[in-house]
Formats: C-alpha cells, sequence, structure tokens
C-alpha cells in the first residue's frame, strides 16, 4: 500500500505517451479553428489556465499527490493524509484542476483526433470528479456536503464563490479535520 500511489501516478505517466503520441501524429483538418481576435482570446486563456495550475501548486501537498510521502512514511492507510481545506481556487469550483485541464483543451484547435480526445477527456473529468467527490464525502463528511451545496463542481460561478469569511465559517465547523 505505501507505494500504491506513487506507481499509479508512474503508470499513469507513461501510459499517456502513446495516446499523445497518436493524437499528435494523426492530425488532419480541423474540424474547427480558432483565427484572428479568438486566436488571440483562446491562447490567451489557455496561458491563464497554465498559469492557474502553477498557482495552484502552492495549496498542494506535492509529495502527498504523487505518493512519495506514502511511501516514505510507509503510510498503510487509503484515505487522503490531509484535513480538508480551500484554496482561494478551490473557494469557486471544487476541482480547479479539473477546470483549468478543461478550459485548456476547449480552447485549442480542433482536428478530428483532438476533437475525440476533448470529448472523452471532458467524460473523464465528469466521471473522475463524480468519483473524487464520492471519496471525499466520506472522508470529510458533513463539512464537505456542505461544501458541495455552496461551490459548483466543474464550471465557476461568480455568484457562488465563497468570499475568505464563509471559507473560513466553513473550515471551523466541528467535523472540518
Amino acid at each position: 500500500m505505501p507505494g500504491y500511489r506513487l506507481m499509479f501516478n508512474l503508470a499513469a505517466g507513461l501510459l499517456i505517451i502513446p495516446p499523445l503520441y497518436l493524437l499528435y501524429s494523426i492530425g488532419g483538418n480541423p474540424v474547427w479553428a480558432w483565427y484572428g481576435i479568438w486566436a488571440w482570446i483562446m491562447n490567451g486563456i489557455a496561458v491563464a489556465a497554465l498559469l492557474g495550475f502553477i498557482y495552484s501548486l502552492r495549496f498542494y501537498d506535492g509529495s502527498e499527490f504523487l505518493g512519495i510521502r506514502q511511501l516514505r512514511d510507509q503510510e498503510r492507510r487509503v484515505e487522503d493524509q490531509e484535513r480538508f481545506r480551500l484554496s482561494p481556487l478551490h473557494r469557486c469550483v471544487r476541482h480547479p484542476w479539473y477546470f483549468l485541464g478543461l478550459l485548456l483543451i476547449w480552447t485549442r484547435d480542433m482536428p478530428p483526433a483532438m476533437l475525440l480526445t476533448a470529448v472523452l477527456a471532458t467524460l473523464y473529468f465528469i466521471v473522475g470528479s463524480w468519483l473524487e467527490e464520492r471519496k471525499l464525502m466520506v472522508y470529510h463528511g458533513q463539512v464537505y456536503k456542505a461544501y458541495r451545496r455552496q461551490v459548483p463542481a466543474l464550471l465557476p460561478r461568480p455568484w457562488r464563490c465563497l468570499d475568505r469569511e464563509d471559507a473560513r465559517r466553513l473550515l471551523q465547523a466541528p467535523d472540518a479535520f
């Protein structure tokens, strides 16, 4: 068990290489492409998404995410070891990395292979977020259920973002840890 997450991440990293190679080697005429001002806007959104990923890294325990800490500490428990917390991005969307990934995917030109990949990746993010939500509700209980009621899963809506005070109150709930 201590090496499970690290091995999973290594396998996933290696197994993504062949599909990416095929995706970019197949090519083809775009089903749609961004031109003119729209190309600038979409590339700007993609750069913002990349910067969002970089910004968000400071709010995650990278060694736990990768599985290094579990291996180092010989952790045998399956559940996440971190307590429930909310980064600034998590105050607007429950799965910020999935949202940023969707931005990156859907702002690109779409040859047929990329369009198929975009659709399948979107389905993966939807199903993956649903499965992750089930796990997080088990691990974090009522506080996660309350958070779920207040913040959207994949697509942020400004009127449903938590302000700092709302996030602080939620994290001070008795079962937030």
